[in-house]
């Protein structure tokens, strides 16, 4: 049926077209029903019904479908009933709990990048790999055919590193100190990495603060050909979209099903074009992996998984019972990794993890004495030139200083009321605090922690400092605090027992 194509101002998270009723009776479409728009070329997009906001012999049709129809305003677009995918039925067997063979998945991702499946449908699939699981080869295959969504990055003979970190561990800053000692040892690591999803400071949003994190993927390729290098965001490439797709979807449903996590981390390092990952995987009691066995386990898994895909896989799991050094915050996080890579005092932690995971990545190079050859690229001063080689090849200021990084001016003390020791330190509370501020949005929010776990402290000290951009959003930070109490301060004697 030949409808007129009129502009529908509303993008949606999925394709739509609004039709009139009388329309859709005539082409026998029902509300949810798929049908395909073409234009100059075609696309599939989901039915909306209306009387009244649509007239008959026209279609509402959202601008990003109007672009992959080839369907202008003012023309004639042919919209036909589109039947439901084959991949329904795959997501069924899913649920079903069976296998699915290298084909049906890769046709799942197909038909979810091209907007060709519903988000009831997505959803159902992520709620079955949820309860069901996949298995090795499954997710293998599924990592594949993420990855063979988008672009592939190719660096022709040369072995490439990449590091990745699971996450929920707030503070966790060492990524670019780690590219740059890696790349001041020689050796190439294209890293790109994340904004905050539900944290207060993801890299890439703390690496913004001081250049350029939206790279595309030839300057990817060209900045670590040249400077071994890079520290950019994934989501300004087209590498792996589909795992982009996915995460809108699951967001909304609180859940992380872990055939989705591992395909997803799996699918950018193909894109990249990675043969050697470290991947670091913090344990604790309120980070992704509360336990032991479950980060070996998680371990294992990725390590199967790398064989498969031709990817060499080791793994690091490291401590994440409270953040890591004292800064949360993109500006503050950035000044604090600036600290370590200039040698100013503090920050040992950081430093720590960083020449460990930087180390393990030398020692899969070659270089012996990894860890004790990335603290002294690190000491020496040799990786803080790197990085500002790197921060230049990314637009920023190749003089860029801790100094330059200042936080919001807005900023307020929380005093401990009694003298002890840190009894317990809320890796999630500590977050909310920093959201509270406006981090990551406002750049300048977040919270530097006065003291640790195990540090004595006594009355009226500073427990933490939090900054904000906005007094309100200060005041509702410091509420948040007196609320959640992220560190709690607790005497040497719990109780005393006496004889009557």
């Amino acid at each position: 049926m030949k409808l007129e194509v009129r502009n529908y101002d509303l993008d949606t998270s999925e394709p739509t077209v609004l039709l009139h009723e009388d329309d859709c009776h005539t082409m026998a479409v029902s509300e949810g029903d798929r049908v395909r728009i073409a234009g100059e070329s075609a696309a599939i997009a989901i039915v909306s019904i209306s009387d009244t906001l649509v007239r008959k012999g026209t279609a509402l049709i959202p601008p990003s479908v109007q672009k992959a129809s080839g369907a202008s305003v003012g023309s004639f677009a042919e919209v036909t009933l589109s039947h439901t995918p084959e991949s329904v039925r795959h997501i069924r067997a899913k649920m079903d709990g069976g296998c699915l063979s290298a084909e049906s998945i890769a046709q799942l991702v197909d038909d979810v990048v091209a907007g060709r499946l519903s988000r009831i449908e997505t959803s159902a699939w992520l709620t079955a790999l949820y309860i069901k699981g996949m298995d090795t080869d499954e997710i293998a295959a599924y990592a594949k055919a993420m990855a063979e969504t988008g672009e592939r990055i190719s660096f022709p003979g040369r072995q490439v590193f990449d590091f990745h970190s699971f996450g929920g561990l707030p503070g966790n800053k060492v990524t670019p100190i780690v590219v740059s000692i890696v790349a001041a040892a020689g050796l190439a690591i294209p890293k790109l990495s994340s904004r905050a999803i539900s944290s207060a400071c993801g890299t890439a949003d703390f690496v913004e603060t001081f250049c350029r994190t939206d790279l595309d993927s030839e300057e990817v390729r060209r900045i670590t050909d040249e400077v071994g290098g890079v520290f950019s965001w994934t989501g300004a490439t087209d590498l792996g979209p589909a795992g982009d797709r996915f995460i809108t979807v699951q967001r909304p449903l609180g859940i992380d099903p872990r055939p989705q996590l591992l395909a997803s981390i799996m699918s950018k390092k193909v894109a990249v074009g990675a043969t050697d990952l470290v991947m670091d995987i913090p344990m604790g009691t309120e980070s992704k992996v509360p336990t032991l066995e479950e980060a070996r386990s998680y371990a294992r898994d990725l390590m199967d998984l790398g064989d498969r895909l031709g990817i060499r896989v080791e793994c690091i799991i490291t401590y994440a019972e409270q953040p890591l050094g004292e800064a949360v915050g993109p500006v503050l996080e950035a000044r604090e990794c600036m600290e370590v890579l200039e040698c100013l005092p503090g920050h040992e932690d950081v430093a720590d993890k960083a020449c460990i995971c930087a180390g393990t990545i030398l020692g899969m190079g070659g270089i012996c004495d990894g860890t004790e050859k990335a603290r002294e690229i690190l000491e020496s001063g040799i990786a803080h030139d790197k990085f500002l080689e790197i921060v230049a090849a990314q637009g920023g200021k190749p003089d860029v200083s801790s100094k330059n990084m200042v936080p919001g001016r807005f900023s307020k003390d929380v005093l401990s009321d009694r003298p002890g020791f840190v009894r317990r330190l809320s890796n999630k509370a500590v977050v909310a605090v920093a959201k509270a501020a406006g981090a990551p949005a406002d750049r300048g929010a977040g919270v530097v922690l006065g003291k640790k776990l195990g540090m004595k402290v006594s009355k009226g000290d500073v427990l933490m400092t939090i900054y904000a951009e906005r007094k309100d959003k200060l005041a509702h930070a410091v509420e948040t605090a007196r609320d959640m109490r992220p560190v709690e301060v607790e005497g040497m004697v719990i109780s005393r027992v006496c004889q009557k």
